[in-house]
């Protein structure tokens, strides 16, 4: 599995990696620059605007297998 975090200060970074190792996880840090294209920096922003004017939406686990076609075990 893969997540991307992209944390807003140093603080919040701190306070990821602490929990991250307090539970033991396994994780992988990349330190290099990434530099997102007009079109990703505007989806993004988007994104954040929808999320903060409460238009996200969010899908439940068994949404998210139905509408993937995973199988269950």
């Amino acid at each position: 599995m893969t997540i991307v975090v992209n944390p807003h200060s140093k603080q919040e970074e701190k306070a990821l990696l602490a929990f991250l190792d307090s539970m033991k996880y396994d994780y992988f840090r990349e330190n290099e620059v990434v530099i997102l294209s007009e079109a990703q920096q505007q989806e993004i922003l988007e994104r954040d605007r929808e999320y903060e004017a409460g238009e996200a939406k969010s899908y439940s686990l068994d949404e998210i297998i139905t509408h993937f076609n995973i199988p269950k075990k």
